[in-house]
């Protein structure tokens, strides 16, 4: 080993430089937050060769003070903090002091300025890091222009990717900045062209109109608005309902005070909410603000800022959970049905088409079909709880109104319909307001089933039973204090779980659906979750895919023919219980084809 020596500062910049300059994309975000903090409206980006070569930005902010101009490419020199209080409380995206002193020491660097008056200009070489400021014309705002990134340091830049591959992490960066700042507007230009052009967003629909840019029609299409405030925590913006599910999490936005975060407490809480109705494999997709004092949060925890630390990481967890957890069971067939101006049309006659008799050997009137359904629906309504695995899907209703009033045009038509017919002994079709529904009967009575069980289990608690032989666990000393500390989290689940000595535990108690699990990898990965995100949900993860299976066994299974009344019965329990639109596994239950996609497999109109 060589004496101790201390770095130069451009060895220094060069070292910081590799923790928060990784790529071109890096580089970007740096200078957005940077434009942002001084209040601009507007961010101009341009690139070449993904970024390479040239980064240019242009904002319409604040602008730099000429005397500041050589202090904003030193390194820990910053306007957004001052002391120790500032720190606990940061409500600005930047504050370290280190971006741009580490990108000027890894390219060369060009500062314009003005704060309004007159306009400035500093230049800085990888190689010298003195700045030379000199006058130059510029509106009030900011240019700063990076080109040559790593050119001095070969090493680095050998680890670029493509010019496409650069590009495309670019493109990434500027939607999440988009996305976290409705009130600034975004133009992204690559090699001369324009690739994003999204204006200031003010209103809701303005808003929503940006998020379906960046993310697609299809996501705004399919997704929930989700408003929930607790515990000085806000939970806003949208979540895509299940069917909208992704191979990857490549449409994953979350924003804690209007900064990109990853964080693996949030996507837990998040993951935790879609389990019982997210197929195998599959990912959500979202984009959810969460906002709460900047002093419950620590952003300090990583040089590029994407991890944060909740001050109580337990009740964030939980928040979220409920939060989206509720805006998915509330999810109902009607809210999922896409709009259409005959939904909104009566069951009266007048509405029913008159159909020609084709000489078939019978005469049909055109309102009699219409009544008998709706005599049937009226016999079919009950109150929530008449299904049951072993037993037929609905009880008649007691009271029927008068047949005279339905006619009259009172009635609406049931979200998913009425049933027509039974395909092969596995779907049920049924016609709405809408067109043609389709059911996969053993998924949709399976999904009825299971949440009858579960809120059987909510109201009438746990029920548990000590084991013959209670099991000792080893453990390490950390989990132990943790199982101690914790202990109202086994007991609240059925579990006693007990200390024995500093490395071990003793399960005295075990809920009865648990009896045959293995009840030590159980405990072991509660505990490790709860260390890990203050949270755990294997527990009640496990007893529900018990309940899930019990389910599957004992909803109607395939080639069982049912009678029209049966069919209806379950479209009306359908429409009143929760997750009705995915079964246990996450699979969809039911399918809406409309009259113009219909028309359009026969040719019709063309």
């Amino acid at each position: 080993m060589g004496k101790i020596q201390l770095l130069s500062p451009r060895l220094a910049n060069q070292i910081a430089a590799g923790e928060v300059v990784e790529r071109p994309a890096s580089v970007v975000k740096e200078l957005i937050e940077n434009c942002l903090d001084a209040g601009a409206t507007r961010i101009d980006i341009d690139l070449e060769l993904g970024g390479t070569r040239q980064i240019k930005l242009r904002d319409n902010g604040s602008g730099i003070l000429k005397e500041d101009m050589p202090l904003a490419l030193s390194r820990h020199a910053t306007s957004k903090i001052k002391n120790l209080e500032d720190l606990e409380g940061v409500h600005s995206l930047g504050f370290r002091g280190e971006a741009l002193a580490s990108i000027a020491s890894v390219a060369r660097v060009t500062l314009t300025s003005s704060t309004g008056g007159e306009g400035w200009k500093a230049t800085v070489d990888g190689r010298e890091m003195d700045v030379d400021v000199t006058a130059a014309a510029h509106p009030q705002g900011t240019t700063i222009e990076v080109r040559d990134l790593f050119f001095n340091t070969p090493a680095r830049r050998k680890f670029l990717r493509t010019e496409k591959t650069e590009f495309n992490h670019v493109a990434e960066t500027v939607k999440r900045q988009a996305l976290s700042r409705f009130d600034a507007a975004f133009q992204l230009r690559h090699d001369g062209k324009v690739i994003y052009s999204l204006k200031q967003a003010d209103t809701l629909a303005e808003k929503q109109r940006r998020v379906a840019t960046v993310c697609g029609s299809a996501f705004m299409d399919q997704a929930l608005s989700i408003e929930a405030e607790a515990m000085g925590l806000r939970l806003s913006g949208w979540v895509a309902l299940p069917t909208f599910s992704r191979s990857q999490a490549d449409l994953q936005y979350f924003f804690v005070n209007g900064r990109v975060v990853k964080d693996k407490l949030v996507t837990h809480a998040i993951r935790q909410a879609y389990r019982d109705v997210l197929f195998h494999g599959r990912h959500p997709a979202y984009v959810l603000y969460l906002e709460l004092d900047p002093k419950v949060v620590d952003v300090n925890v990583h040089p590029t800022k994407y991890e944060v630390r909740f001050r109580d990481g337990r009740s964030v967890h939980d928040f979220l959970f409920r939060a989206l957890h509720k805006a998915l069971a509330d999810v109902r067939p009607d809210e999922q049905l896409p709009a259409n101006e005959l939904a909104q049309q009566p069951m009266g006659s007048e509405h029913a088409p008159l159909q020609q008799n084709m000489g078939l050997g019978y005469q049909s009137s055109p309102v009699t079909g219409v009544n008998e359904k709706i005599a049937a629906y009226q016999q079919l309504q009950q109150p929530a709880g008449s299904m049951s695995a072993g037993s037929g899907f609905a009880a008649q209703s007691s009271a029927i109104p008068k047949m005279e009033e339905m006619s009259a045009g009172n009635a609406e038509i049931p979200p998913l319909g009425f049933a027509i017919a039974q395909l092969k002994g596995i779907y049920i079709l049924a016609e709405n307001a809408n067109g043609l529904v389709v059911v996969d009967m053993h998924a949709a009575h399976e999904r009825i089933i299971y949440e009858r069980m579960k809120q059987s289990r909510d109201q009438q608690g746990i029920q548990a039973q000590p084991l013959l032989v209670p099991q000792t666990i080893a453990v390490s000393d950390r989990e132990a204090n943790c199982a101690q500390e914790h202990n109202e989290v086994f007991s609240g689940l059925g579990f006693t779980v007990e200390r024995m000595s500093e490395e071990s535990l003793v399960v005295r108690q075990v809920p009865v659906m648990l009896a045959n699990a293995n009840v030590e990898q159980l405990v072991r990965d509660v505990l490790s979750d709860i260390l890990m995100l203050q949270s755990s949900d294997r527990i009640l993860a496990s007893m529900d895919e018990i309940l899930s299976t019990m389910a599957c066994h004992g909803s109607v299974r395939a080639n069982r023919q049912l009678t029209i009344p049966e069919m209806n019965g379950l479209l009306r329990d359908m429409e009143i219980t929760e997750r009705s639109g995915q079964c246990n596994h996450g699979r969809p239950t039911w399918t809406q084809m409309s009259l113009s996609e219909l028309d359009k497999l026969f040719l019709r109109g063309q």
